[in-house]
């Protein structure tokens, strides 16, 4: 955990300050309280710069979880209320005033402006960073991270406008959506400038959290696979049929030969207090307790548990709603396990909790992963604990992923190696032989549990409309509406629809 990488600075000022004062967030004008007349006239101009430009990530695992987890068939949400989670839970067309949608898209362009802050600040100031080791590896950072956010957005919201350079209002008002692939292209030529220019490693403390050459490649690797996916009709959506499989391969295989990452023994000690940034992990998102802490591990957490723990302020923030781990899931463990405990299982899942002083509520089990008593800090926002983005079990899946879509370079007994591998370490015994790409994706599923990536796994397999409405079926949901292939991505809120009527128009399937 390192304060360093999310101390504010100028550019995330600005971003934030941006934020606070426009309706639209693609308004590229810094602050007249702010200049650039005398800045970047120095490397620690530029570090403090380039700092600022990964504030935007601390949002981004509760995005994940409120907009990936939460809509995928891992949870299913009981509100108290008109809560902003429920019409993604339950598929609903009315979500464009959606808190989590609109805050999903404003967050992802504050991030991609102060990267363009820096970026044009590098092009035209570039040599006062004297080490040009250190000023290529600050432009491979920020165009990872400016890659990073327009991944997001694209995997959100299907097209988007496409802004590379500081722009004024009036410029930012002409600019339409572009198609998803045009986006991509910018994408990949960014995480590609990124693995030329970033280090396999950091050898500063200061510096843990940064991506490394790695990070970029195993993004870059998720670009080509979601890519790759088969498209949805009547939606642009991220998956483009691209067939890019073998090019995705090459990175994730380039990844496990450079031997700077360990498929841990321990499931446990991947998410440790004790043991962050360990060998599991390729990129994650830093927090430290107090000044820069997280709140994600409470975000799905119901408020009875704390309360029949005796805490109070540690809820989520949003009343008295559960978030149950769907029977499906539970089926899904026990089914896979054959009377073996699956470690993941009772990791992941909180089965049992005291409600009061006498009672004890098993019937809604809940996703516990991060929580760890123990290590609290003061309320619910106060979690020092990093949040995992990408790791080596995760390359090591997409990697059997890519050779089920007829990759090169591997077979079947890589696939079926890599999901043994995967299962032993969970506990089951038992090997699984001539592994299909649906065993696949419910491994992941049990897997990644909590780590919100079972939503973007759907849709990029082309399974979120079957598997989603099967789900529904299959545990007799009454609530969620009927899956269509518009669901694959959200609308664009309707604040930026109205800035200039007639330049964006509303993704489909949504009012």
């Amino acid at each position: 955990m390192r304060t360093k990488i999310f101390r504010l600075g100028v550019a995330g000022a600005w971003g934030l300050s941006l934020m606070a004062a426009c309706s639209k967030q693609l308004n590229q004008v810094p602050p007249s309280s702010i200049t650039t007349a005398n800045f970047y006239s120095n490397t620690n101009d530029f570090t403090q710069a380039v700092t600022g430009c990964y504030n935007q990530l601390r949002a981004y695992p509760d995005q994940t979880l409120w907009l990936g987890e939460m809509r995928s068939d891992n949870v299913l949400a009981a509100s108290d209320g008109n809560r902003d989670w429920q019409g993604i839970n339950d598929f609903s067309p009315n979500l464009t005033t959606t808190n989590f949608i609109v805050t999903g898209w404003d967050n992802n362009f504050t991030g991609i402006y102060a990267c363009n802050s820096v970026l044009d600040a590098i092009a035209k100031k570039g040599t006062n960073i004297t080490d040009t080791v250190l000023r290529r590896r600050f432009g491979g950072e920020v165009h990872f991270l400016r890659a990073f956010y327009y991944f997001q957005l694209v995997r959100l919201y299907g097209e988007v406008p496409i802004v590379d350079h500081v722009s004024s209002v009036a410029e930012v008002e002409t600019i339409p959506r572009s198609s998803v692939a045009d986006v991509y292209k910018l994408i990949i030529s960014d995480l590609q400038y990124a693995a030329a220019n970033l280090p396999a490693s950091y050898s500063a403390a200061a510096d843990i959290g940064r991506p490394t050459k790695y990070a970029a490649e195993g993004v870059l690797g998720l670009v080509y696979l979601t890519r790759s996916g088969p498209t949805y009709a009547g939606t642009d959506g991220p998956t483009l049929n691209s067939n890019e499989y073998n090019q995705a391969l090459a990175l994730f295989q380039d990844i496990i030969n450079s031997n700077q990452y360990q498929f841990l023994a321990s499931y446990p000690s991947i998410f440790s207090y004790t043991n962050e940034d360990n060998k599991e992990v390729i990129f994650d998102v830093q927090f430290m307790s107090t000044n820069n802490a997280a709140d994600f591990p409470s975000m799905l957490v119901p408020t009875g548990y704390w309360g029949g723990l005796g805490l109070s302020g540690y809820g989520n923030g949003y009343g008295s709603c559960t978030f149950n781990v769907t029977k499906n899931l539970l089926n899904s463990f026990n089914s896979s396990a054959a009377g073996a405990v699956d470690n993941r299982d009772t990791f992941s899942i909180q089965f049992k909790y005291n409600q009061t002083a006498t009672q004890v509520d098993s019937t809604n089990p809940f996703e516990k992963k991060y929580i760890n008593v123990a290590k609290r800090g003061t309320s619910y926002n106060d979690w020092p604990i990093n949040f995992i983005v990408l790791r080596y079990t995760d390359v090591l899946m997409m990697k059997a992923e890519c050779i089920l879509h007829g990759a090169t370079g591997g077979s079947q007994a890589d696939v079926d190696s890599v999901v043994d591998q995967v299962r032993r370490r969970a506990g089951i015994s038992s090997n699984l032989s001539n592994v299909t790409l649906p065993q696949l994706m419910e491994e992941r599923r049990r897997e990644f549990i909590g780590e919100g990536l079972r939503w973007n796994d759907l849709v990029r397999e082309g399974m979120a409309v079957t598997t989603m409405n099967a789900w529904a079926a299959g545990d007799s949901i009454t609530t969620i509406q009927q899956v269509l292939p518009t669901s694959v991505i959200y609308p664009i809120p309707n604040a930026e629809i109205l800035v200039k009527p007639g330049l964006y128009t509303q993704n489909a399937g949504y009012h």
